[in-house]
């Protein structure tokens, strides 16, 4: 029996709802919506969430809450991810959104994220296991590995905001910039792939809207595309090139992208990296970029 949902992944820089009918393992969407809030603002800094960035994911909320309501969803589950995990002031955080959806939200590990995002990833995908599932947000990245589900999981505090806001301060990045972002990277890098044994995996799988944009890039796409993207094989010499290009620009020149969404201009080109040098080091050729991931997750387990 089909069970509409209503699943929200809250992340350091975007949050995302997807309104779902899930009847065992087939998830038909109803809805999916995506804000840049850039929750995580500032956070490797202060170690605290801005009151403005408090405020512009309650805005976002108002809307998706209004859309569950509309359209009939019977179970609401929200996940709130690694600037919620590492704020002080997380409370604040927690008592805004119980206010605006009468829920709470649940700042989930980094393992139970990787759990989620391996669930939503792997159902459906043809290719062969084991899998390296990455998740590539804002503040954090989630490695994975499995075949059927979970085996090993870590969580590295790297991402696209957390780097950018540490190292990429030039519009473009300096070398000296990118060199010190690069050290840092891989250091996370190879410790997670040690962890997870990343490096016996057959297939790379990466998530989340890093993987989608570069990929998109990649396949020289005029117009954001989710079904060419999801699911497609995008090569590691295609990847190294759209980061090198990514890189070389300024803000201003990726918004001109027409894939580009505003919110991530200023972040993708340390997204970019941290992608391309997962693919390096676990010795890949490629990696299948997917469309599905923790909210999918998220919403398969609300209906069990």
């Amino acid at each position: 029996m089909s069970v509409r949902v209503a699943a929200i992944d809250c992340g350091t820089n975007a949050i995302r709802l997807l309104i779902a009918d899930v009847d065992g393992d087939k998830l038909v969407d109803v809805a999916r919506r995506m804000e840049i809030v850039r929750l995580g603002e500032g956070v490797d800094r202060t170690g605290t969430l801005a009151p403005a960035a408090i405020e512009r994911t309650r805005q976002a909320l108002l809307g998706y809450a209004a859309e569950i309501a509309e359209l009939g969803v019977t179970r609401v589950r929200m996940c709130a991810t690694s600037a919620s995990r590492d704020a002080s002031n997380a409370q604040d955080f927690r008592d805004m959104v119980r206010g605006v959806l009468g829920v709470d939200p649940e700042v989930i590990t980094g393992e139970q994220e990787a759990q989620l995002s391996f669930d939503g990833a792997v159902r459906g995908l043809s290719a062969e296991g084991p899998y390296l599932v990455f998740d590539l947000g804002g503040g954090s990245t989630e490695f994975v590995t499995g075949t059927t589900g979970v085996e090993r999981a870590i969580s590295m505090d790297i991402g696209c905001v957390r780097m950018t806001e540490r190292h990429l301060h030039g519009d473009p990045p300096t070398a000296a910039e990118l060199a010190a972002a690069e050290a840092d990277i891989i250091e996370a890098v190879d410790t997670a792939l040690a962890a997870v044994n990343g490096r016996e995996a057959r297939t790379l799988v990466g998530l989340a809207g890093t993987v989608t944009t570069v990929a998109a890039l990649a396949h020289d796409l005029e117009v954001y595309d989710s079904a060419r993207i999801h699911h497609s094989r995008v090569e590691a010499p295609a990847v190294a090139r759209v980061t090198a290009e990514l890189l070389a620009m300024t803000v201003a020149e990726r918004l001109a992208l027409p894939v580009m969404h505003p919110g991530r201009a200023d972040v993708i080109g340390a997204g970019a990296l941290i992608m391309k040098l997962i693919i390096e080091r676990s010795g890949h050729d490629f990696v299948i970029a997917s469309e599905h991931d923790i909210l999918d997750g998220i919403a398969f387990g609300l209906a069990v």
